[in-house]
C-alpha cells in the first residue's frame, strides 16, 4: 500500500471513531476527497452524525434537510421532524413552532400542545369545570319529582292512602254500633260528624302509617340510587354531593307533605258525605263548630308534618349510611315504634319528654273549648332538634362516603 493510500485510510478511521463517540483524534483538514458522504469532517468535539455542519450544510441524509429550525439547533434527530413541527403548529402551538421548528426541538411548542390549546373546549382554571357548567342546573326538583312520581311505589302509596278513609267508612257500616258500649272514645265519635271522622283517621294513622310513609320517601331517596348503581353516575354528571342530597330531601319532603295532606282531605270529604258537616266533639264533651274545626284540622295536619320531620331526617341519614332502601325505611319506622313503646313506660318519668313521639298527639288539644298549645310547642322543639341532628349527620356522612364501589 502506497503512502497516499495509507494516509487516506487513517483519516477515514479517525472520523469513524469520532462519529461513534470514541476518543477525539487530530485529523488533517478536509480536502474534499477522502471523507465519505454523511460524515462531518469538521474538527469534532463529540457531536453526533447528522448535526448541522457550517462548512457543508446539506451533505447527508442524516443531517438536517435544510436548516429546519433556522437557528442552528439540533434538528437532525430524525428526517421526519419537519412534519412533527407542522403537526405541532396545526394543534395551536406557539408561533415559534409554527415557523418550521420541529416539535422536539422547541420545548415551547410541546407545552402549547399540552396546555396552550383548548382541545377540550375550554375549562375553568380555578375549579376545573367545563365551560358553561352550572351546578344549580343539575338535578332540578321538578325533574326529580316527576321521576319519583312515575315510580309504581309512589303511586301505590298514594292509592292506599286515598283508599284508607273509604275502608274505614266501610268498616263502620259493616260493623255497626255496639249498644253495650258505655265509654266514649274517638272511634265512637268518628261516625257523628265529618270532622270527628278526620280526627279519628289522623289519630289512627299517626301511630304507624304516617311515620312509615315519611320513612319510605326519605329512606329510599339515596339508598335506592346506590342499590341501582346509578348514584355514581349522578355524581359523575357531575351533580355536587350536597346538592344531590338536598334535592333528594326536598323531593321526599314534598311527597310526604302531599301524602299527609291527602289523607285528611279524603277523610273529610268521605266523612261529610256519610256523616254530615257537624261539630267536632271530644270525649270530654267539648264541641267545636264545623268552620273552626276545619281550620283546627289544617293546623293539626301542619303540626303532624313538622313533628314527623325527625323521622324523615333519621331515614335520610340511614339512606346515606346503608345501600339497601329496606334497611333505611325499616330502621326509621322501627325507631318510631320503639319511641312509642318507651313512652308508655311511666317509670321513665320526665325522661319521656325527650322522646320524639311523646308529643305526637298534642294536636288533639286543639278541639277542646280552651285549646292548649303548650304540648304542641314542646313537640315541635324536640322534633326539630332531632331533625337538625340527623340532618347534619346525613350531610356529613354523604360528603365523605365512598361511592366508587
Amino acid at each position: 500500500m502506497t503512502a497516499p493510500e495509507r494516509e487516506a485510510t487513517t483519516t477515514r478511521q479517525d472520523v469513524t471513531t469520532q462519529d461513534a463517540g470514541g476518543p477525539v483524534r487530530d485529523a488533517p483538514p478536509y480536502d474534499g476527497g477522502a471523507a465519505t458522504t454523511g460524515q462531518n469532517t469538521a474538527p469534532r468535539t463529540g457531536r453526533d452524525v447528522g448535526q448541522n455542519s457550517d462548512r457543508d450544510p446539506g451533505r447527508s441524509a442524516g443531517q438536517d434537510i435544510g436548516p429546519s429550525t433556522g437557528t442552528g439547533r439540533r434538528a437532525g434527530h430524525s428526517t421526519g421532524r419537519s412534519a412533527g413541527g407542522d403537526l405541532g403548529a396545526a394543534f395551536g402551538a406557539s408561533p415559534i413552532a409554527s415557523t418550521g421548528a420541529s416539535t422536539g426541538a422547541d420545548s415551547e411548542a410541546g407545552a402549547d400542545i399540552g396546555g396552550g390549546a383548548d382541545i377540550g373546549g375550554g375549562a375553568d382554571a380555578r375549579t376545573g369545570a367545563a365551560a358553561g357548567y352550572r351546578p344549580r342546573g343539575t338535578l332540578r326538583v321538578l325533574v326529580e319529582l316527576r321521576r319519583q312520581w312515575r315510580r309504581r311505589r309512589t303511586q301505590l302509596v298514594f292509592a292506599l292512602i286515598a283508599l284508607l278513609p273509604i275502608v274505614l267508612v266501610a268498616s263502620f257500616e259493616i260493623g255497626g254500633q255496639d249498644p253495650a258500649r258505655s265509654a266514649v272514645t274517638y272511634a265512637d265519635l268518628a261516625v257523628t260528624s265529618g270532622p270527628n271522622f278526620v280526627v279519628f283517621t289522623l289519630y289512627l294513622a299517626g301511630s304507624l302509617l304516617l311515620p312509615v310513609v315519611v320513612a319510605l320517601f326519605f329512606g329510599d331517596a339515596v339508598a335506592s340510587e346506590a342499590s341501582w348503581s346509578s348514584l355514581k353516575y349522578l355524581l359523575a354528571i357531575p351533580v355536587p354531593r350536597l346538592r344531590l342530597l338536598r334535592q333528594k330531601a326536598v323531593t321526599a319532603a314534598l311527597l310526604s307533605l302531599l301524602a299527609l295532606g291527602l289523607l285528611p282531605a279524603v277523610a273529610l270529604i268521605a266523612g261529610v258525605i256519610w256523616y254530615g258537616a257537624g261539630d267536632a266533639t271530644s270525649p270530654a264533651g267539648d264541641a267545636v263548630p264545623f268552620g273552626r274545626s276545619v281550620v283546627m284540622l289544617a293546623v293539626a295536619v301542619g303540626y303532624t308534618v313538622v313533628q314527623l320531620a325527625w323521622v324523615g331526617a333519621l331515614a335520610l341519614w340511614l339512606s346515606v349510611t346503608v345501600d339497601a332502601p329496606l334497611g333505611a325505611v325499616g330502621g326509621a319506622a322501627l325507631a318510631s315504634v320503639l319511641s312509642q313503646i318507651l313512652d308508655q313506660i311511666t317509670a321513665l318519668g320526665s325522661f319521656r319528654d325527650l322522646l320524639p313521639t311523646h308529643h305526637a298527639w298534642a294536636w288533639i288539644g286543639l278541639f277542646a273549648t280552651d285549646a292548649d298549645v303548650t304540648g304542641m310547642a314542646d313537640g315541635l322543639l324536640v322534633s326539630l332538634v332531632y331533625a337538625l341532628v340527623f340532618g347534619v349527620l346525613a350531610a356529613y356522612r354523604f360528603s365523605r362516603k365512598d361511592i366508587t364501589t
